[in-house]
């Protein structure tokens, strides 16, 4: 007599904490993420001091296809399932107006330190690396 309402009381419980786990809860909506922080102006007047060759800007492109393109999309439109799910609104490198006013310190410190929810490259990529890396980005827009 007693295991049917021990059965019964227990799935009750299970039922209710469910509904308690799945409940909407009133509190302040969640804050807006913080806008990046400005490159600093030496780094945006970096200039790049590495000559680009078809070898190195191949061995860019692999290093992409490793960390960047599951977002940044393989040819650098920035359409990705990962981008949609993450809610990102990325910039279309196809586009030359997208980089238009960036100088290539600015890509380069972007690459290096990373912005918003992007990690950096520092620290796993020399820095001709990087600097391959911003001449890919901008070959994504040329014909």
């Amino acid at each position: 007599m007693w295991r049917p309402l021990l059965c019964v009381s227990t799935l009750s419980a299970f039922l209710l904490m469910g509904a308690a786990l799945q409940a909407p809860t009133a509190g302040p909506a969640p804050a807006q993420s913080p806008a990046p922080a400005p490159i600093p102006p030496e780094a945006a007047a970096m200039v790049s001091p590495v000559k680009v060759t078809p070898e190195s800007l191949a061995h860019a492109k692999k290093i992409y296809g490793y960390d960047c393109a599951m977002c940044h999309g393989d040819n650098g439109n920035g359409k990705t399932d990962l981008a949609k799910q993450m809610n990102l609104t990325l910039k279309d490198w196809t586009d030359p107006a997208s980089l238009k006013g960036m100088t290539d310190g600015e890509l380069y410190y972007i690459i290096l330190k990373g912005r918003g929810s992007m990690s950096g490259e520092e620290g796993r990529a020399p820095p001709a690396v990087l600097w391959n890396m911003v001449a890919l980005v901008r070959s994504y827009s040329k014909p």
